[in-house]
């Protein structure tokens, strides 16, 4: 994935697999971007209400402009542990 721009979202090795993530916590982009149908940036601050609504706001910019990279993340990422009724 080419170097991220987004001033909120970085990226560590060391940290969530080096996945692009909000700057201080272990919140990833993908997260943020996986409840993305049918909520608004504001619902998803009721979700994480220790992040701000431009740090949503930077991680969706950031998910719209990798999307192809992050959407392959989740569904790697998908793959470790599928939905439920798959294992029924």
């Amino acid at each position: 994935m080419p170097a991220i721009t987004h001033s909120s979202i970085v990226r560590d090795p060391q940290i969530c697999g080096e996945s692009p993530r909000i700057n201080g916590t272990r919140i990833t982009v993908r997260t943020v971007a996986i409840p993305l149908h049918g909520q608004t940036p504001e619902e998803l601050l009721a979700h994480y209400p220790h992040l701000t609504l431009a740090e949503i706001h930077d991680a969706l910019s950031c998910y719209y402009d990798h999307r192809e990279d992050i959407n392959r993340e989740i569904a790697e990422y998908d793959a470790l542990d599928p939905p439920l009724e798959s294992k029924l």
